[in-house]
């Protein structure tokens, strides 16, 4: 406490003004009446997500329910040694991850194949939480390709509807097209931060 006629410093200062605007703050109410639920019916969010992942230079391949295992057979077909979560539901000639592969084994393999928890149509983002079929978020980053499930039951129109259907206290990870970067020169390098290159397998009863 800083008496009668004392200099206070900079810091006690700005502790002051925070303590001062703590005590006359009031509960603001937050508008919400922003568009929450997209209007596409499934079959346009399809085709949406498909279009915004095909203009960040994703690879889209669109399937039957029924011709999935066929489609990831030859997604992966190019590409040896392959990674899948420990929990994958997919009848493929992979590797179960563990907890023993560290960032230069990860590194070794040349392609990784993994779930998703939603998709939305309206940003082309895809959501992976570690949850069923998607494993820790290494994997998904390590490897120069990334094989993607998502099932049209999973694509939502909207962020709003996107963020509702996570939970925030888990590991999210949000993935828009393969990982790339421009320098000032808008020169676009491509696998800096994660995979070169994206392949979404999409699957829905519909098409």
């Amino acid at each position: 406490m800083v008496g009668p006629g004392t200099r206070m410093s900079a810091r006690e200062e700005m502790l002051s003004a925070i303590r001062r605007a703590n005590a006359s703050a009031t509960d603001t109410p937050v508008p919400r009446d922003y568009e929450r639920r997209s209007p596409h019916s499934p079959s346009e969010l399809l085709d949406l997500l498909t279009d915004r992942l095909v203009d960040y230079k994703a690879t889209v391949v669109r399937v039957p329910l029924s011709e999935l295992p066929t489609a990831l057979a030859d997604a992966v077909a190019p590409y040896s040694p392959v990674l899948v979560p420990p929990d994958q539901p997919w009848d493929l000639d992979a590797t179960p991850d563990s907890p023993a592969l560290g960032p230069h084994d990860l590194d070794g393999f040349a392609a990784v194949v993994t779930g998703c928890a939603v998709a939305c149509a309206e940003t082309g983002t895809i959501a992976l939480d570690g949850g069923p079929a998607q494993g820790r978020r290494a994997i998904t980053l390590v490897p120069d390709v990334h094989v993607c499930v998502v099932h049209g039951s999973q694509v939502v129109g909207s962020v709003p509807e996107m963020i509702a259907a996570l939970t925030p206290t888990r590991p999210i990870t949000f993935v828009s097209g393969p990982s790339a970067t421009s320098d000032i020169e808008l020169q676009r390098v491509e696998g800096v931060h994660g995979p070169r290159t994206l392949i979404v397998v999409l699957a829905c009863e519909w098409q």
